[in-house]
């Protein structure tokens, strides 16, 4: 190619390029003006040649990668749909206070051991004290205080509800996930389910509860043993939905090992849900050890949870001047179970990509 030819080249280029600028303009003006401007411009383009009209658009690499570049991020876009909603940010930093409270409160000043029976300048027990300004709630039918044992009990049922959620998420995503992907499983872990399903759940915590030695781990190990089915269930459901849709068949042809298949194309899909179902579980562990502690089965007398302490409540219930035993670790309870409902579903909604902008 001459040089003659290149200079004739570049200026029909920069002719073209001319043409397209002013083209543009002219139809951005004419959009927005009034009808002379509209007519202006379709005469201009009734003169011009096919070739002026439909010539081919050049290659701007700078526009292609400013047009193309993406700064969307799943967790950053979850976070901020999550901390629009008010209400659930509030009753989140609530639980929060909560929990940071539940382990700094023993290391405080002037606090009352939980298990230890406290007596009056008389050197007699005090029993049955109405909240005062020395004991915050109150003291029990034997002299402790229970402020100091709201708060162990609070913190001993938050150790088992975060112990059952996280064993329930860990067992129930991947028996889950084996279930609804390895075809071949799929009979022995429905015939498992059917059999843990019918058995009732109470009748497992009594049973296991009745025949190991109470304690943390066993209310633990007790709900944690039919409690992950629920799971399981539900995340192989999810993944019998999407596992044949096409870019997950494509990514199979293509070779993608299972493992990645499985973290990167399946279960960024049920973040949302799997998040509910673990908050829904915590809650559901902590009534699982009241009930199981109501019954007189649960943890021992030298272990303070929110379900002794609502049975000793129980007990005095009757008369008046004694109700602030059972109001006041109820109220912990219903605040507790209530916040992770609350934060459980707040979050699935954040989570979910269809919510995000």
């Amino acid at each position: 190619m001459t040089l003659v030819d290149l200079l004739v080249r570049s200026k029909e280029k920069a002719a073209e390029e001319s043409l397209r600028k002013s083209l543009a303009a002219a139809y951005d003006a004419a959009a927005e003006g009034s009808a002379e401007e509209r007519e202006a411009y379709a005469e201009k383009v009734s003169g011009l040649s096919a070739d002026e009209l439909f010539g081919f658009a050049g290659y701007n690499e700078a526009e292609s990668e400013r047009i193309g570049y993406s700064n969307y991020s799943y967790w950053g876009s979850t976070l901020r749909m999550f901390f629009k909603n008010k209400g659930a940010v509030f009753i989140l930093t609530v639980m929060l206070m909560i929990i940071l409270f539940t382990i700094i409160q023993p290391h405080l000043p002037n606090q009352f051991d939980p298990y230890a029976v406290n007596f009056d300048e008389r050197y007699i027990a005090a029993r049955n004290v109405s909240p005062n300004g020395t004991y915050w709630f109150g003291t029990n039918s034997i002299g402790q205080d229970l402020w100091a044992r709201i708060w162990a009990g609070t913190r001993t049922s938050l150790i088992i509800g975060f112990s059952v959620a996280l064993i329930d998420a860990v067992v129930g995503i991947v028996m889950g996930v084996l279930w609804g992907y390895v075809r071949r499983l799929d009979f022995l872990f429905t015939e498992i389910y059917n059999v843990l399903d019918n058995i009732p759940q109470t009748i497992i915590l009594i049973l296991i509860s009745y025949m190991m030695s109470p304690s943390v781990k066993t209310l633990i190990f007790a709900c944690s043993v039919t409690s992950w089915i629920g799971m399981a269930r539900f995340i192989r459901n999810q993944i019998l939905i999407i596992r044949d849709r096409d870019y997950n068949l494509a990514s199979r042809c293509l070779g993608t090992p299972t493992r990645r298949l499985i973290f990167r194309n399946l279960l960024p899909y049920l973040v949302s849900v799997i998040m509910l179902r673990i908050a829904l579980s915590i809650p559901s562990a902590i009534g699982n050890e009241v009930f199981v502690t109501y019954i007189g089965l649960g943890l021992p007398v030298t272990v303070s949870s929110l379900g002794s302490l609502i049975n000793e409540g129980r007990k005095v219930m009757t008369v008046a001047a004694l109700r602030y035993q059972l109001f006041f670790p109820t109220i912990i309870l219903s605040i507790v179970t209530i916040s992770f409902y609350i934060i459980g579903n707040a979050f699935s909604d954040a989570a979910d990509p269809k919510n995000h902008r």
